[in-house]
């Protein structure tokens, strides 16, 4: 189900964000959605000093992982920063990925006097924001709110109805 402003799945635009962690924190080669593997792609968009990305984004990114990682899903990490820039900097990255013990890559989407490349490309509201493209390349869901319990749900059911790789649809609210 797709939550954005179109409310109908569109291709989803490659990853343009030049600046990134890796899962162990160490500078990386720029990120790519083929990078996140042929299956589901969860992207989850913050900013350091947001409230909202640390009290409900990050521990729904978190359940996400720890529920779907290995199941046909990867997952990617953007601070899209859009305001803020002397706060929510390239060194929160790290901050973040282990205050989350969250061993996934981590980017820094940050263009003086313009907005983040990835918020113009899907077209996002702010933060947090979690972006899900299905295995087809289609972006299917673009929202502040991501149910990660009805999407671990969803997954866990498709893949007892299917041959174990979940390949029917999956909600994620």
């Amino acid at each position: 189900m797709n939550s954005d402003i179109s409310n109908k799945p569109r291709p989803a635009i490659e990853l343009q964000v030049e600046d990134w962690i890796d899962r162990e924190g160490n500078p990386s080669a720029p990120i790519r959605l083929a990078d996140l593997g042929e299956g589901y792609k969860v992207i989850y968009c913050f900013q350091h000093w947001c409230p909202g990305c640390h009290s409900y984004g990050f521990p729904a990114l978190k359940r996400l992982v720890e529920s779907l990682e290995g199941r046909g899903f990867g997952f990617a990490v953007i601070q899209t920063v859009f305001e803020g820039a002397y706060t929510n900097t390239r060194e929160r990255l790290r901050e973040n990925q282990l205050k989350y013990a969250l061993q996934i890559p981590f980017g820094h989407d940050y263009r003086e006097h313009a907005r983040p490349i990835t918020m113009d490309s899907y077209r996002t509201g702010g933060t947090p924001w979690f972006l899900v493209i299905n295995p087809e390349g289609q972006l299917v869901f673009s929202n502040f709110r991501l149910d990660a319990e009805a999407l671990i749900t969803s997954v866990l059911a498709n893949q007892d109805r299917t041959d174990g790789t979940g390949s029917a649809s999956p909600s994620p609210g």
